[in-house]
């Protein structure tokens, strides 16, 4: 039997959530003030649009009222997806971060910012940016070289409907 009160919340709200077709990423409960909010991140591998989100919002929300999982007092519930620099803890995580730049901290103590290209049981297959006109380098990731992997944010990066549209000009 869980003792947390998250993880009794996961117990009880997990089953609606992948009844919807999304995964249960993350539950937080944070006192703001006098208040608090119960965090609820979910995430599929297609991404969850606005719709999934207020549908699962309402059935944890009908759930929760019927329980008493977050006693008496006040709280807020708020549902979301995984930020745009979210923290890869799963092996679905890496999956889902495919062509995306990944910043790794590696258990030996260096870091590597590179694409994942590929992603199997063992580990990851990655682009390494070159660097001063250097050309990119692939490199492997065992999975546990791995210490940490957090998805960073591109904001000039070209996807590959804008390389074929410049080839063809």
């Amino acid at each position: 039997m869980s003792t947390t009160q998250s993880e009794r919340l996961r117990e009880l709200l997990e089953p609606l959530v992948t009844s919807q077709g999304l995964d249960l990423e993350e539950i937080a409960v944070d006192s703001v003030g006098r208040k608090r909010v119960l965090r609820v991140v979910v995430d599929s591998d297609t991404g969850a649009d606005l719709d999934q989100i207020a549908d699962v919002s309402r059935e944890l929300s009908a759930k929760l009222d019927e329980t008493d999982a977050m006693g008496r007092g006040e709280y807020t519930l708020e549902v979301g997806t995984p930020g745009a620099e979210r923290l890869l803890k799963e092996h679905r995580h890496y999956v889902r971060a495919t062509d995306r730049l990944v910043r790794f901290q590696l258990t030996d103590g260096d870091e590597l910012v590179a694409r994942i290209l590929r992603v199997d049981d063992e580990g990851v297959d990655l682009e390494v940016p070159g660097v001063k006109g250097r050309k990119a380098t692939a490199r492997r990731l065992a999975f546990g070289d791995i210490d940490r992997a957090r998805v960073q944010v591109e904001f000039n990066r070209k996807d590959k409907n804008d390389m074929k549209e410049e080839e063809e000009a």
